[in-house]
């Protein structure tokens, strides 16, 4: 069964380029060219994968991540961004992104990252695969993480980050490592929305108090569970 991608990209030459190489990939692309038109397409049909220009016609890449985040909180969102616009790199991981490609970028690149994203999707998981942290539960499968009767459903990203944590209790991971591990390389402005996802996950954990992840300042994060 082929993949379904949505491409919300106003420029109309890069947009049957990105389509074009993607559908002699395998993958089923529906191009929208502006924002009002990528979320109503979104709300017609089931999408594997979303990737989202920032500066659309209509409705912002940002605003229009935000909305498919209100539906969906697992499907994974690539941002395509402007050279020169670092810092929105991560209002856009702010917003519930999962990672961003800087124009101009090359299609293997563009290509060899959906796949990540899409086989760790379609990778098969235990169905009793839920984990203790403390009072916490943490669903692999649905990214839910639970105490009491609260119950916050994370990320694909977010879910990531903590299960890669959560492998490694009380042990130091180091910042490259987990870059690499999770988005292949460690340059600069994915060490920022690293930090912006652990702040995210440290709220997320702050109802109970031996629960926690350490920062170890420039060098990398310790999940912390006390007994």
């Amino acid at each position: 069964m082929k993949r379904n991608i949505l491409l919300v990209e106003d420029d109309e030459s890069l947009g049957f380029v990105i389509k074009d190489n993607l559908e002699n990939k395998g993958y089923a692309v529906q191009l929208s060219k502006d924002g009002e038109a990528g979320l109503n397409d979104f709300d017609s049909r089931t999408f594997d994968l979303c990737i989202l220009d920032v500066m659309l016609p209509k409705m912002d890449g940002f605003t229009l991540a935000g909305k498919i985040r209100q539906r969906s909180k697992v499907t994974p969102i690539i941002f395509l961004t402007a050279k020169g616009m670092q810092e929105d790199k991560l209002e856009g991981f702010k917003l519930g992104g999962d990672d961003y490609m800087t124009k101009p970028f090359s299609m293997e690149e563009l290509t060899y990252r959906i796949e990540v994203f899409l086989r760790r999707m379609g990778s098969a998981t235990d169905e009793s695969a839920v984990r203790s942290l403390g009072s916490y539960s943490f669903d692999l499968n649905s990214f839910a993480l639970s105490i009491g009767d609260q119950t916050q459903k994370l990320t694909r990203r977010e879910a990531e980050i903590l299960q890669f944590l959560s492998d490694r209790i009380d042990t130091l991971v180091k910042r490259e490592e987990l870059l690499i591990a999770l988005w292949g390389d460690d340059d600069y402005f994915k060490g920022r929305s690293l930090d912006v996802f652990i702040s995210k996950l440290r709220k997320y954990l702050k109802f109970d108090e031996n629960v926690d992840i350490e920062n170890y300042h420039g060098v990398g994060f310790k999940l912390v569970v006390k007994s």
